[in-house]
């Protein structure tokens, strides 16, 4: 899930967080991007194409190589590329597109395709698609529809994620709580909480230890919340989907947990950026909300007791989706779209690629794909893939289209806002009326 965020900073415009991005970008930035160009010999005077992305290292040299088999199967075509951890990618793309144009090809998150499709940054790809130029037959509709935009396709999903739950399955044990299921419904994980934190248990350096991660101010914990009861984050690109009631109500029952002791006090889930520095990570948790992807992450630092379930849900109803981890993209200003595309589809499709590239970004969209490289899957990779398995096989709403252009600094509030309930600066209910107000106004400007 979405790291939840901290800090009292304004709400910036997407003007501003545009313009200072431009002017924030330095020499500094420059030199965390790597860039790597063909060794594959002389193009001949043919098309060279830029390609970027974020990620770790295992991703770069993961890509980098399944580029350089492009290469080799498309000759005359050279790919220029260059990766960076999220933050300085993120901002280094705001840059392209406020200054006159994005990389040939560029992985999009989920929430910047409204943002760049709607600012005329990404080609349109509805034909491509239609004719098969990039292929999605083997994905599932409802997937490759998250890289739409007002109705027109403009990115493709390269990974397809899903929400769950990490939890310390001898923990559980010991409170007598039974191993959630895809059923299980939010007052069961506040019980679960309460029967944990009776145990009286510590942490390593003496405090108590709770039952989970306060999940007030991740957004994403909110929306599992809200979907359960069939509700939803936006009603279009200007409107908001839910109330003040809905919203107060998810705060004042975290607010509440978090008040009895059950769940981790606010201070440990102020500074939570990561795995390591969350409650569960710090072992004063037994659980956490977070996505498939990073979850190999807890059983590597906490031990093989850890394992990946469903998120709650209400009267069974689960409020998880596949969503795109991240999505591939083309620039509108692109020289060469043929080739372009051409890059896009095998990065999805080829059986080649895909063996190279692997789940370095969640579960490849492609199911004959997907299902070749989970052959050699073993451990936490394993469980997050039979974890999606079974959660297709529960059953689970569509996903929503792409988030509206507002959506980023929105996210930032609503952390902002249950940062002031979790030190009782102010109520649920008053927070969630600020938020909403906020909200309201980002969206229409």
């Amino acid at each position: 899930m979405s790291e939840p965020r901290s800090g009292e900073r304004p709400l910036l415009r997407r003007r501003a967080v545009l313009a200072s991005a431009a002017l924030g970008l330095s020499t500094a930035l420059t030199a965390t991007l790597s860039s790597c160009s063909t060794a594959s010999g002389s193009t001949g005077g043919g098309v060279t194409l830029t390609f970027s992305w974020w990620g770790n290292d295992d991703r770069a040299a993961r890509t980098d190589k399944a580029v350089r088999l492009f290469e080799k199967e498309h000759p005359g075509i050279t790919v220029r590329t260059s990766n960076a951890e999220f933050g300085a990618y993120k901002q280094k793309l705001a840059t392209q597109a406020a200054g006159g144009g994005i990389p040939d090809v560029a992985q999009l998150d989920y929430r910047q395709i409204s943002q760049y499709a709607g600012g005329g940054a990404l080609l349109s790809l509805g034909e491509a698609v239609e004719k098969g130029t990039i292929r999605t037959s083997e994905m599932d509709p409802g997937l490759v529809r998250t890289g739409s935009y007002r109705g027109e396709q403009y990115a493709v999903p390269m990974g397809r994620g899903i929400t769950g739950y990490a939890y310390d399955a001898s923990v559980y044990g010991k409170a007598g709580v039974p191993t959630p299921g895809p059923g299980w419904t939010w007052q069961d994980w506040a019980q679960a909480n309460r029967k944990i934190a009776a145990l009286k248990l510590t942490s390593p350096d003496g405090r108590p230890f709770t039952g989970a991660n306060d999940g007030g101010g991740n957004e994403d914990v909110f929306e599992d919340w809200l979907r359960s009861r069939g509700g939803r984050l936006y009603a279009d690109q200007t409107h908001l989907g839910f109330t003040e009631d809905d919203l107060a109500g998810f705060w004042t029952f975290c607010d509440t947990l978090r008040r009895e002791g059950a769940i981790a006090q606010a201070e440990d889930s102020a500074q939570a950026k990561t795995t390591e520095t969350s409650p569960m990570g710090r072992r004063l948790a037994a659980a956490d909300f977070t996505w498939d992807a990073p979850f190999p992450g807890y059983p590597a630092l906490l031990g093989d007791n850890v394992h990946f379930a469903p998120v709650p849900t209400t009267g069974g109803r689960q409020g998880a989706y596949f969503k795109p981890s991240m999505l591939l993209g083309v620039g509108a200003h692109t020289r060469h779209p043929k080739e372009a595309l051409a890059l896009v589809d095998f990065l999805l499709n080829d059986t080649r690629a895909g063996d190279i590239l692997g789940f370095t970004r969640s579960t490849p969209p492609n199911r004959v794909v997907a299902a070749r490289i989970a052959k050699t899957l073993k451990g936490p990779e394993l469980e997050i893939y039979e974890y999606a398995q079974k959660m297709e096989k529960y059953g689970l709403d569509a996903p929503p289209a792409a988030p509206p252009r507002g959506d980023v600094p929105i996210q930032i509030a609503f952390g902002r806002a249950y940062q002031r309930v979790m030190f009782g600066l102010t109520t649920p209910r008053q927070a969630a009326r600020e938020l909403i107000d906020e909200a309201d106004r980002e969206l229409r400007s």
